[in-house]
């Protein structure tokens, strides 16, 4: 598992057990899984992650920059500690990670960012997060680019709302929801709604899309 969130000791100990439960289900599949445990926002520890891949594997195919973080207040509350925080663990971690990824990618592959809307629009306390994840669809761009010629396909996938507990760190959390639920698809987009458009862009039928941030809102981005 590739993540970096909060490290209180209730958060840790959740996503250590998210982290086991997800395990479980993969090998119940018959699907050798290997769970590393790494702070993103640290180099030495993405170097390290990438070796025991190496050791255990050998190579890698796929590659999904999911694991995000930040602090959820205005420009004029931030501070620069939780700059870094979110920039490091958002937009250079991806870079890195996928560096790492293309030495263990000689027969080409696929990477995917998970970015969001907070990107291009302004939303209430995300001055951080949108801004890293602005950086992370530039970075898909010029890593699509840079990596095309080993056979390597970098795209981003862009989720709308979707009911997961990083909401819970948001002051504005039901009215997020409320949002979510008024798709013109009548509903709110889902964990798996998010999961298949990735699991698409790494099979051979999206070898030519590259580069490219992928919207799935339900819609909701549509609306005036």
């Amino acid at each position: 598992m590739l993540g970096a969130e909060r490290t209180s000791p209730s958060t840790t100990s959740a996503a250590t057990s998210a982290a086991a439960e997800t395990q479980s289900e993969i090998e119940s599949l018959g699907v050798r899984c290997l769970r590393v445990r790494a702070h993103l926002g640290d180099s030495g520890k993405i170097r390290q992650l990438f070796t025991e891949v190496d050791a255990t594997f050998g190579k890698l195919d796929v590659l999904v920059n999911n694991a995000a973080s930040g602090v959820q207040r205005s420009a004029s509350e931030l501070e620069e500690k939780h700059w870094d925080w979110t920039l490091n663990v958002n937009a250079k971690a991806p870079w890195l990670c996928s560096i790492e990824a293309s030495k263990l990618m000689p027969n080409g592959g696929s990477i995917v960012n998970i970015t969001s809307q907070g990107s291009q629009k302004v939303l209430p306390y995300y001055f951080s997060v949108g801004t890293s994840k602005a950086a992370l669809e530039s970075l898909t761009r010029y890593l699509a680019v840079e990596l095309a010629p080993q056979g390597i396909s970098v795209n981003a996938v862009s989720g709308g709302f979707v009911e997961t507990g990083a909401l819970d760190y948001f002051p504005n959390r039901e009215g997020m929801l409320e949002a979510g639920h008024s798709t013109p698809a009548g509903r709110i987009v889902t964990a798996s709604d998010i999961a298949r458009v990735v699991a698409f862009l790494c099979t051979d039928d999206a070898a030519m899309i590259r580069g490219q941030v992928i919207v799935v809102d339900g819609g909701y981005t549509l609306l005036a």
